[in-house]
């Protein structure tokens, strides 16, 4: 599938919910999202979705929240989507709370890799970022996952004033560990639009000071629009998703559904084709219903514009929350 632009459209987020056991200011509202069970997708209404994208070429799958792993056996509907024909990867990305003692269910189902959103290695820092003392469960949960061999990344948002200087013991994930640490530009969202950022061009530059033998990793890593680095001695990578100073839209490949079965052909814009409809339509099961789905599937592909909208913050400031998009 390709857009408008050309873009090879292959990656498709999926938020399996938009509640959380965190509360990190730059995501979640002060008030939790209350989404009805009736208005999420169910296990079947995912899993359909995505074996009609497969069927169009989208090929890997990521699933997202909200917290991902707050979905009852989630681990099944991994198993389910690595058993659909032309599937090639299903991951997934956490806060990693849950992470351990979950981990062994999701690997046995076949979980490719997992992301874990974690902005500091510091106790105090960490429960005031999030509202709770669960560094420690995360960290566990990390471990875990390396023990076994998967694919783990770091995904780390640095907020001016808060834990600007967190990056260096976040970095030192990768020193004996074959982890990729990568750090996001924070952007503006939801409650986003009121939080400052960290620019990953004046962090490179920091970075580049305390570790010079800092050097270009050229190695592709997943699916995503990091650029990785090596340090001299580390086991793993250290990478940079700069939507902000660095937009990467050119070579954007992904689309994203909600929670709620919302199809999204850019994060930065609220347009969206609404999948649970036809998924309940009086057709229901149909074969015309596939069909119809399909259509939706490559009419937001055709709709993908061009870059988003961050640095219009008339635009995004008003946005829903990042947790009811899908992080």
């Amino acid at each position: 599938m390709r857009d408008s632009f050309g873009r090879d459209i292959r990656y498709m987020r999926v938020s399996v919910t938009d509640r959380c056991n965190l509360r990190c200011r730059y995501c979640m509202p002060k008030e939790p999202v209350r989404t009805g069970q009736q208005d999420i997708l169910t296990d079947g209404e995912i899993a359909r979705v995505c074996r009609i994208a497969a069927g169009l070429g989208i090929t890997r799958f990521k699933l997202t929240g909200g917290e991902p792993l707050l979905r009852p056996l989630l681990a099944e509907l991994v198993a389910r989507l690595k058993e659909t024909p032309s599937v090639e990867q299903v991951t997934m990305t956490s806060n990693g709370v849950l992470l351990c003692e979950e981990w062994d269910r999701l690997f046995a189902a076949g979980l490719d890799a997992v992301n874990v959103s974690l902005d500091t290695a510091d106790r105090a820092l960490y429960e005031r970022i999030t509202g709770f003392d669960r560094l420690q469960q995360v960290l566990d949960g990390i471990d875990r996952a390396v023990s076994c061999g998967a694919a783990v990344r770091i995904n780390a948002v640095l907020q001016r004033g808060v834990n600007d200087d967190a990056w260096r013991e976040l970095i030192l994930f990768a020193k004996d560990r074959p982890i990729d640490v990568r750090f996001i530009e924070l952007m503006p969202i939801g409650m986003g639009a009121k939080v400052k950022g960290v620019s990953n061009t004046g962090l490179f530059a920091a970075m580049k000071a305390a570790w010079p033998s800092l050097k270009p990793d050229g190695r592709v890593h997943g699916n995503g629009p990091a650029v990785y680095w090596r340090i001299d001695g580390f086991a793993g990578s250290v990478g940079f998703i700069s939507a902000m100073h660095g937009p990467f839209c050119g070579g954007c490949n992904r689309i994203r559904m909600t929670a709620r079965g919302e199809l999204r052909p850019c994060l930065g814009y609220e347009d969206c084709v609404s999948l649970r409809d036809l998924l309940r339509s009086e057709k229901g099961e149909s074969r015309e219903t596939d069909d119809a789905i399909a259509r939706a599937v490559r009419g937001v592909i055709s709709s993908k514009p061009r870059m988003h909208c961050f640095e219009d913050r008339r635009r995004t400031a008003g946005a829903e929350a990042m947790v009811q998009i899908g992080g």
